[in-house]
């Protein structure tokens, strides 16, 4: 694993993950509710975050394997899934691979939005977990097992971060703010995805490179 591997995942990690599209949903829910509970999802939905993309990292090749699915195969099915990701981010949208339209009527009726929609699928959504079966498949050896674990706690533990401060970002940086963040984090997943597509392809297909 290189050593700049680390800011790489990481960095793509908060890109997908955008704990920032799950602000306007944590905050419209919260208004009513005591500190306390605000507190307690906060770090169930940091938690689920970690536990789901933990999971996908550690298992996702066998169960790929299990499927018999290459990760070439696999890997341009998920970048075009981070591509469209991107892509809508760019358009200042959410995305319907992580949020559809019809579970927000679904939220309204839940008390405990932590892990649904909170977690899942609004923050690790397909296109997390498809990143991090891809970035494991790229590390070798405990080492870079260990450099792929640490970045997604690092993930989690930003994702607690923004939420706890969710009512003072969106003070300080307002809508515009807010979208000029969730643009550029669009242009880094969209970046990622063309890579993943490009060197699936690559693999997939050696006669045409």
């Amino acid at each position: 694993m290189q050593e700049v591997s680390f800011t790489l995942i990481l960095v793509g990690l908060i890109a997908v993950v955008n704990p920032l599209g799950a602000l306007p949903i944590f905050l419209s829910m919260s208004d009513d509710k005591h500190p306390e509970e605000d507190m307690r999802t906060i770090n169930r939905a940091a938690t689920a975050v970690a536990l789901i993309l933990l999971i996908s990292a550690w298992f996702g090749e066998s169960l790929l394997g299990f499927f018999g699915i290459t990760v070439d195969a696999f890997r341009v099915g998920g970048g075009l899934l981070i591509l469209l990701m991107g892509i809508s981010m760019l358009h200042g949208k959410q995305s319907h691979v992580q949020h559809h339209p019809n579970e927000a009527d679904v939220v309204e009726s839940k008390e405990d939005i932590s892990v649904v929609p909170l977690a899942i699928p609004l923050m690790a959504g397909p296109g997390a977990m498809s990143l991090v079966i891809l970035d494991a498949h790229k590390v070798h050896g405990w080492g870079g097992e260990l450099l792929l674990t640490l970045a997604i706690i690092a993930v989690a533990v930003i994702v607690w971060l923004v939420l706890l401060i969710a009512e003072n970002m969106r003070d300080k940086l307002g809508v515009i703010g807010l979208n000029i963040a969730t643009r550029i984090m669009g242009l880094i997943l969209a970046a990622i995805g063309v890579q993943f597509i490009a060197d699936g392809i690559k693999h997939l297909l050696p006669g045409l490179m």
